[in-house]
């Protein structure tokens, strides 16, 4: 994971890419404006969090010309991010070749969970699958939304967010109907949380 972050970090000159947040657009219309904005440069989306949460990433110049075609297009709000690369775009194909070599080095093994991977939503259970999707994962969108939506097709019911803040437990609220998400932030919280999931409040 550290190898990944500097993989990542380093793979645009600092300043020359951005990320943004389009609120109230849906993803066809994300992709529009992004298509319309590039012109020649690099900028897609990134990162799918919910219905009407789009974030996009790619040239900084591109980027904002993506940022005012959603405003133009009726978003309730399009802002620049403060974020230090463009995450989760072609901008990253560097790292994922990076992160490929370095991945050569680390045996894997079979998941003893089935992990649903953020590329396609799809469900990984063997090695052969854990190198090729952890490679692409760095340079295409995180489908968070098609992730959660698998996951309740698969029984899940509660979903513990394990770190700091409640981001994607405020995600999730937006998301599904009929689950219930729990953020876990310390053992306190930790032990708050399976007591109500296995209570069945969760």
């Amino acid at each position: 994971v550290r190898r990944r972050g500097e993989f990542m970090q380093e793979a645009v000159p600092v300043g020359t890419g951005a990320m943004a947040a389009l609120l109230g657009v849906d993803l066809a219309t994300a992709e529009q404006v992004c298509a319309e904005a590039a012109q020649g440069e690099v900028v897609g989306v990134a990162n799918i969090n919910s219905p009407g949460q789009i974030a996009i990433a790619g040239h900084r110049a591109a980027v904002e010309r993506a940022v005012a075609g959603a405003t133009a297009r009726g978003a309730k709000k399009s802002v620049m991010l403060p974020v230090s690369a463009p995450f989760h775009c072609a901008l990253m194909k560097p790292a994922a070749d990076r992160l490929a070599a370095e991945l050569e080095r680390v045996p894997v093994s079979a998941p003893r969970i089935a992990v649903v991977r953020n590329v396609d939503a799809g469900v990984t259970t063997t090695a052969d699958e854990v190198k090729p999707f952890l490679v692409q994962q760095v340079a295409s969108p995180v489908r968070w939304t098609d992730c959660t939506e698998r996951l309740q097709r698969e029984g899940a019911t509660a979903f513990l967010e394990v770190g700091p803040g409640r981001v994607l437990t405020g995600l999730l609220k937006r998301t599904l109907d009929g689950v219930r998400g729990h953020s876990v932030e310390d053992p306190a919280s930790l032990e708050k949380a399976v007591a109500a999931v296995q209570g069945g409040a969760g």
